[in-house]
């Protein structure tokens, strides 16, 4: 409490000295020569010139620069100007600092975060322009070849007419992505909670992508046999959603002849996690924390060696946080990547 009340007056003590010793000496010579000189007296006008000295400094200072700093305030708008209270000069002194210190760091991460996510944003649209100039090119292509006089011919124009069609299906794939990401981005879709069994849609999403699989030779199978169902809660329909863009990437990026394995395991007692898992070309480390970004693509290269909308595993984020849960991915180059999410068991 000494070092407080030092701090606050040392200014207005010292003033008010200096103020009481040039007075008192001047008092003194003055009674010395022109009245009797009074030790008594001398003392007296000492004490009352330095307490009143002391307090009409220290209430001028304070209010000098309590004007001040309450301009900062001002001018800093963001500052919380609440706390800035009149009375404590210092504490507010103190708390101004702190403020402004905090304000300048707080600005830093801002233009930091702020430089980032232009670099995302450029790498962003320059992936969107990328994914639809493509198909639109080739729609364009492919209709300007008839236009010129090929849908004259029957087999030419059929052809080309299916192959715009392709173009146009993969268009709205992209679009349809999109459009569901910005929907789960916002909370506008809302998801269809019910009790079901893991095991069995993961047996109908093997169904579904049989014949992609085959198509290089690769099998889809589970670690071990599942006799008994394994009972979660969630959106049926999004999690096969996410089972589904989830194995055919695995199929996509796997080698021929390769195996995407699917296995269902007791997390904790009120947790299960599902990973998929592949042997095929990997991912390099410096990849997967971007790996989940909307068009964020690990071949930099101007053309892609497999097709797909370069949403899938946006999707696969989206809807595993709507649910509350948790994703993961590990990989190696070579060796094989795998992609695991956390689902609640049903009680």
């Amino acid at each position: 409490m000494a070092k407080e009340f030092k701090k606050s007056y040392r200014f207005a003590s010292r003033t008010a000295l200096f103020i009481t010793l040039f007075l008192t000496l001047f008092l003194g010579v003055f009674l010395f020569f022109f009245f009797e000189f009074n030790y008594l007296l001398l003392l007296v006008f000492a004490i009352i010139c330095f307490l009143l000295s002391f307090v009409i400094t220290q209430y001028r200072v304070q209010n000098f620069i309590y004007k001040r700093v309450k301009k900062i305030y001002d001018d800093l708008t963001l500052l919380e100007s609440k706390s800035f209270v009149k009375q404590q000069i210092t504490t507010d002194m103190a708390t101004l600092t702190e403020e402004i210190d905090k304000y300048a760091r707080d600005k830093k991460l801002e233009i930091e975060t702020l430089k980032v996510r232009e670099q995302y944003r450029k790498e962003f649209m320059g992936n969107v322009s990328h994914e639809l100039k493509t198909p639109l090119f080739t729609v364009q292509g492919y209709i300007e070849t008839l236009l010129d006089g090929a849908m004259d011919n029957e087999k030419i124009n059929r052809k080309y007419l299916e192959r715009a069609n392709k173009g146009v299906e993969r268009l709205t794939y992209i679009i349809k992505d999109l459009d569901m990401i910005t929907k789960l981005e916002t909370g506008d879709l809302s998801l269809n909670v019910e009790e079901f069994d893991i095991v069995a849609l993961v047996k109908n999403v093997f169904e579904l992508l049989e014949i992609k699989a085959s198509k290089k030779k690769i099998t889809l199978t589970f670690d071990t046999d599942y006799e008994k169902p394994i009972v979660v809660r969630g959106d049926r329909e999004r999690i096969e959603q996410v089972l589904t863009n989830l194995v055919v990437n695995s199929i996509k990026y796997g080698e021929d002849k390769g195996t995407t394995e699917v296995s269902i395991e007791n997390l904790i007692k009120s947790k299960v996690i599902v990973r998929v898992t592949d042997n095929g070309e990997g991912i390099a480390q410096e990849h997967l924390p971007r790996l989940f970004e909307r068009f964020y693509r690990v071949d930099k290269s101007g053309s892609r060696k497999v097709g797909g909308s370069g949403l899938g595993l946006a999707i696969v984020k989206h809807i595993i946080e709507a649910h509350d849960e948790k994703l993961y991915v590990e990989s190696e180059v070579n060796v094989g990547s795998e992609f695991s999410f956390t689902l609640e068991k049903a009680k």
